[in-house]
C-alpha cells in the first residue's frame, strides 16, 4: 500500500482528526479539504498579462524587477518574495522581500485611496535571502532570512524608522512568521527537510528584542506542547536539533494566524497544517495525499494568507502556478492561474486592508532566471468574500 492509499484509508477510518477553531470546526469533521466548485465560478481566459481569473476580477502589473515602479524613481528589487499590506492614512502600503543573497532586503509601494501608486522605496538593505515573513499587530513587517544563520529583521513599512534585527527570535533558516495577539507569541516556520515549528514569547508584547524561543513537541496530528530551545542565538547544534522529541516538518513555508488557529504549509509533503492554539493540538487543513475526488488541485504549497470570511489563499511554488482557495466549507479550488511563468513561483500574497485587492508576485517571471531579474508583482481587484 503506497503512502497516499494508506493516508486516505486512515482518514476514512477517523485517524486524521479535523481541526477546530473559528468557523472551520465543522468543515473538516470528515477530514481535510477536498476539491470542489469555486464560490467565484470557473477561471476565464487569460488576460494580456497571462492571468486567468474568475468573472468580475481584473488584474494589473504593479512592478517589474530591475525596472522603475511607474510614477516613481524607485527600481523594484529582483526575486520578490513574501509580502504584506499595511494601512497608511487614506491609502495602504504593500511590502515585498527580495530573496537574493547579500543585497536582499525589502521594498515597499504606497498606494493612495484610489489604488494609484503614490511612491516606492526601500525599508531594509544589506540582508540576504529574505524569503517570507509576517506582519505584527503594531504595524511592522518581520522580514525573515532563509539561511542557516538567518535572522528576523523588524522593519517599518513607511521607511521612517530604521530596521532592527531580532536575534532573540533565533538563528536558523527562517521562512515565515505569524503573530498571535491572544497568546502574545509569534509563530515561525523553518525551511529544512527536517525543520521545526517554533513560537517566540517576547518578555514584553510589542518588543521583540528579548524573550523565549520554543519548539513544538509532538508525534503527529493531535495534542502537542512547547519546549524552550536552549541556545537560539549562538549555537553549535542547530536549533532544530537541540530538543529531543521536536516535531519534524518537511520544508516549512507560509504561516498565517487568524481566529485562534495558525495555518502553515510544508512543501515537501504538500500539506497545510492547522495549529489550534487554545486547544494546543495540530491537525491538517489540506494534504494532497488525502484528496479522494480526482487529482489534487493544489501542489507546491507555499505562502498563505486569508480573508475575514475565513477563506485561505495558498500560493503554489511551481505546480500549475495557481493560487488556490480553501473555504470554510472544506473545498479546495483554484482562484487564479498565471500562464507563461512555468519556471517561477507565486509569492507574497496579501490583501489590501479593505480586502478588495490581492497582491502577489511571480518571483522569476516568464524567463525563470534563478536570480529573479524577471520578477513581476501583480494586483487583482474584485468582489472578494469579506
Amino acid at each position: 500500500m503506497n503512502r497516499r492509499t494508506f493516508l486516505r484509508a486512515t482518514a476514512v477510518a477517523g485517524g486524521t482528526t479535523a481541526f477546530s477553531g473559528a468557523v472551520w470546526q465543522a468543515a473538516f469533521a470528515v477530514g481535510p479539504a477536498q476539491p470542489g466548485p469555486s464560490p467565484y465560478g470557473p477561471l476565464h481566459a487569460a488576460d494580456a498579462n497571462g492571468l486567468r481569473l474568475p468573472e468580475g476580477f481584473v488584474g494589473r502589473v504593479v512592478a517589474r524587477s530591475l525596472q522603475r515602479v511607474d510614477g516613481t524613481r524607485h527600481t523594484w528589487h529582483p526575486a520578490p518574495d513574501g509580502g504584506a499590506c499595511f494601512r497608511d492614512g487614506d491609502g495602504w502600503i504593500y511590502v515585498s522581500n527580495s530573496e537574493v543573497p547579500l543585497v536582499g532586503g525589502v521594498s515597499a509601494v504606497r498606494f493612495d485611496a484610489s489604488g494609484k501608486v503614490a511612491s516606492a522605496y526601500r525599508i531594509l538593505n544589506g540582508t540576504t535571502l529574505n524569503c517570507a515573513g509576517g506582519a505584527t499587530p503594531w504595524n511592522t513587517w518581520l522580514s525573515c532570512e532563509e539561511h542557516d544563520y538567518g535572522l528576523v529583521h523588524e522593519t517599518d513599512p513607511r521607511g521612517e524608522k530604521p530596521a532592527t534585527s531580532r536575534p532573540a527570535m533565533g538563528r536558523f533558516k527562517h521562512e515565515a512568521a505569524a503573530a498571535d495577539p491572544e497568546r502574545k507569541v509569534v509563530y515561525l516556520t523553518e525551511d529544512q527537510p527536517d525543520g521545526c515549528f517554533y513560537r517566540f514569547r517576547p518578555n514584553d508584547w510589542g518588543d521583540l528584542s528579548a524573550g523565549t524561543l520554543e519548539v513544538l513537541i509532538g508525534s503527529g496530528t493531535g495534542a502537542v506542547r512547547w519546549t524552550r530551545v536552549p541556545d537560539p542565538q549562538l549555537w553549535i547544534t542547530p536549533t532544530r536539533r537541540q530538543v529531543p522529541g521536536a516535531m519534524r516538518f518537511d520544508g516549512g513555508e507560509g504561516c498565517y494566524y487568524t481566529g485562534g488557529v495558525c495555518y502553515f504549509t510544508t512543501k515537501g509533503d504538500n500539506r497545510v497544517w492547522a495549529y489550534d492554539a487554545s486547544a494546543e493540538r495540530l491537525d491538517l487543513a489540506y494534504d494532497d495525499d488525502l484528496v479522494t475526488g480526482g487529482e489534487p488541485p493544489l501542489r507546491g504549497v507555499d505562502n498563505v494568507t486569508g480573508t475575514s470570511s475565513g477563506d485561505l489563499y495558498v500560493a503554489e511554488d511551481g505546480g500549475d502556478m495557481e493560487t488556490n482557495l480553501i473555504t470554510p466549507a472544506g473545498v479546495v479550488t483554484p482562484f487564479l492561474r498565471l500562464l507563461g511563468h512555468d519556471k517561477s513561483e507565486i509569492t507574497g500574497p496579501a490583501f489590501s486592508p479593505d480586502g478588495s485587492r490581492l497582491y502577489f508576485s511571480s518571483q522569476r517571471g516568464k524567463s525563470g532566471v534563478a536570480a529573479g531579474t524577471d520578477g513581476v508583482t501583480f494586483e487583482v481587484r474584485g468582489p472578494f468574500r469579506r
